[in-house]
């Protein structure tokens, strides 16, 4: 088979949490493990840094991986979704997996595959194990794709597991409550490793301490470990100053990821660095050049880009009410006289309603929506929208959205796209 009929098979014939939503979830490790069972569990032989949360742990992964390849390691990096090549969720020092491995480990698994019917996501995590032990990696970044605790990701031993924040995402199949979320997030958290918690809360953090005392585990509060003294946004820098609790050194770091709400990863990044350089060499430079040139290292895309001006267009992966937040945040700081453009699309199973009170009332909004089966309709976004006294036109194709907010923009006018992966995916980039 050649590369684009394996990809048909696994879009098409797998199981794909982008395509059918909840249905795709195992509620258990049973498939992962009969799949890394079959190619003798590379996974074990991986030494990983497992990485959850409800928002952040993409840009988190990617950061701790830029800084360990720049430490002088060979550093696998298992992220998702994709955005653009289905290649960009396995990496090794930036670079994509290769067509033939792809091609090669799929026709590997296919007897398996008819027996136990493994997801999308299960077959793409196994792939990535075997890419990496393949290879020799002396790390791998791992990101977990939903939860913690029944993630395909959760079959390994890491050497650290970072939590970066929780929030309310994915609530039909991780719980109502933020505690309940925790838990579930929790369950990456293994016998004797440390964890690292970029964010908690007041319902959350009982749930992490407790989680780590019963698996002996060290439990790092971020927060309790560095100050956030300076914060300087534009749209081509962010500049933060952290300062050690400890020691009172401050770290002064310029970020390629520049949205603001960068600065909390970046502080799980430092606890993160710290607990790893106990055991492993990360020298200052790599620190700093890791976080700074991130984009180039790794490949992250779609955090706060900037793909044009006058009027500035702006793509980002927000997708909840939390990242939502965040981005009028960012707006309101960097872009206060501005009017705003908000181009949304969202899958199915979100609370949309929730989501527009968080919205500016100088906001302009244009309804769309993915070309996949678990897109929410853009009729039907629009509804939910002017039930909430939100309205705005409809189109069938973001790339239609963004011509028609592009006509009425002023020049200082900022025009926002975000809501789903799968809507930046189709974003058409000149």
């Amino acid at each position: 088979m050649t590369y684009v009929e394996i990809l048909e098979f696994l879009y098409a014939r797998l199981p794909m949490y982008s395509r059918i939503g909840a249905a795709a979830y195992r509620e258990n490790l049973g498939n992962i493990i009969s799949l890394c069972d079959a190619i003798s569990h590379p996974e074990q032989s991986l030494r990983c840094i497992h990485v959850a949360g409800t928002n952040g742990k993409g840009s988190t992964s990617h950061m701790l991986s830029a800084i360990l390849q720049q430490s002088g390691y060979k550093t696998g990096l298992y992220t998702s979704p994709h955005i653009h090549d289905f290649r960009e969720r396995i990496r090794i020092n930036g670079e994509m997996i290769s067509e033939q491995f792809v091609i090669d480990f799929t026709a590997s698994i296919k007897q398996i595959c008819q027996q136990i019917e493994p997801s999308f996501f299960e077959v793409t995590v196994a792939m990535a194990f075997a890419w990496f032990a393949h290879c020799k990696v002396d790390f791998a970044v791992i990101e977990t794709g939903l939860g913690g605790r029944l993630d395909s990701t959760n079959i390994i031993t890491p050497v650290l597991s970072v939590i970066t924040n929780i929030g309310y995402d994915h609530t039909d199949i991780l719980g109502d409550t933020l505690s309940k979320i925790a838990a579930e997030k929790a369950g990456i958290i293994k016998q004797n490793i440390p964890v690292v918690i970029g964010e908690a809360l007041a319902e959350t953090k009982p749930v992490f301490e407790k989680t780590a005392l019963q698996h002996s585990s060290k439990c790092i509060f971020s927060e309790d470990e560095w100050l956030v003294e300076y914060i300087e946004s534009t749209d081509n820098l962010l500049i933060c100053h952290f300062k050690d609790l400890e020691t009172g050194v401050v770290e002064k770091i310029q970020s390629g990821l520049k949205g603001l709400y960068q600065v909390n990863n970046i502080r799980t990044v430092l606890s993160a660095v710290r607990e790893l350089r106990k055991t492993y060499t990360i020298p200052e430079e790599a620190l700093h050049t890791g976080i700074s040139e991130v984009k180039k290292l790794t490949g992250i895309f779609g955090r706060w880009e900037i793909l044009e001006s006058h009027p500035t267009v702006v793509l980002d992966v927000a997708h909840n009410k939390e990242g939502i937040r965040e981005i009028v945040q960012q707006l309101n700081n960097n872009h206060p006289d501005a009017h705003y453009h908000f181009i949304l699309g969202f899958v199915k199973e979100k609370n949309i309603g929730e989501l527009f009170a968080g919205f500016p009332e100088k906001s302009v909004f244009y309804f769309t929506q993915s070309h996949i089966p678990r897109a929410l309709p853009h009729t039907e976004l629009k509804k939910i929208a002017s039930a909430q006294g939100v309205e705005g036109e409809s189109f069938d194709d973001v790339n239609e959205a963004l011509l028609a907010a592009k006509k009425v923009a002023a020049e200082n006018d900022v025009i926002v796209i975000c809501g789903s992966f799968f809507v930046i995916s189709e974003v058409k980039i000149s």
